[in-house]
């Protein structure tokens, strides 16, 4: 079971590398690997467990914040209408890719936090709005989505851990709470 003892945090330099595709077929290591990450997110989730095990809420995991160089996230992201409480997204996604984006940009008002960043880092994180990415699923397939809004932030937050970049490379240094013309903010 992956607790926060096993999450690397910033300064690490496995959190700046560039981690490596997954063969497919995948290996029973890959996919126990994808189905332990879903499970932290799930636990983390659960008040209870949370308190039990001292984790910190999360809707998403990478591989490299677990010192695990492998194209592999997990993300969780739970319903926020009691009346449907199916989360809007559940997947762990083998070799992620990105292949298209919408020219509007969009970020989180209340910013971005990281498992990997045990400090509060202010400021807008910009990425694009709607994204259409291919990956594996865990029986092997190659799945095709479109995304936007809070769902496709937090794929490009954790595919950013897949190519060694951190959330807070994407804040304006000068003015952390910049934006351009255009930019949605979701609240």
């Amino acid at each position: 079971m992956i607790t926060m003892d096993d999450i690397i945090r910033e300064g690490n330099p496995a959190l700046r590398a560039v981690a490596k595709e997954v063969s497919v077929p995948l290996s029973d290591e890959d996919i126990k690997l994808g189905e332990e990450m879903m499970e932290f997110l799930h636990n983390s989730q659960d008040p209870i467990k949370a308190e039990e095990l001292g984790l910190r809420g999360g809707v998403g995991l990478a591989a490299p914040q677990l010192d695990i160089s492998k194209r592999i996230i997990a993300v969780h992201v739970p319903s926020g209408d009691l009346e449907n409480p199916e989360p809007t997204l559940s997947a762990v996604m083998y070799n992620p890719k990105i292949l298209s984006h919408s020219v509007q940009d969009a970020c989180l008002g209340e910013g971005e936090g990281c498992l990997s960043v045990d400090r509060e880092v202010p400021g807008y994180v910009v990425r694009h709005n709607k994204i259409t990415l291919s990956y594996v699923d865990a029986a092997g397939v190659k799945q095709k989505i479109r995304l936007k809004n809070y769902e496709a932030i937090v794929v490009q937050h954790e595919i950013d851990h897949l190519n060694g970049v951190m959330f807070y490379d994407h804040i304006n240094q000068e003015n952390p709470y910049a934006l351009k013309d255009g930019v949605l903010v979701i609240e």
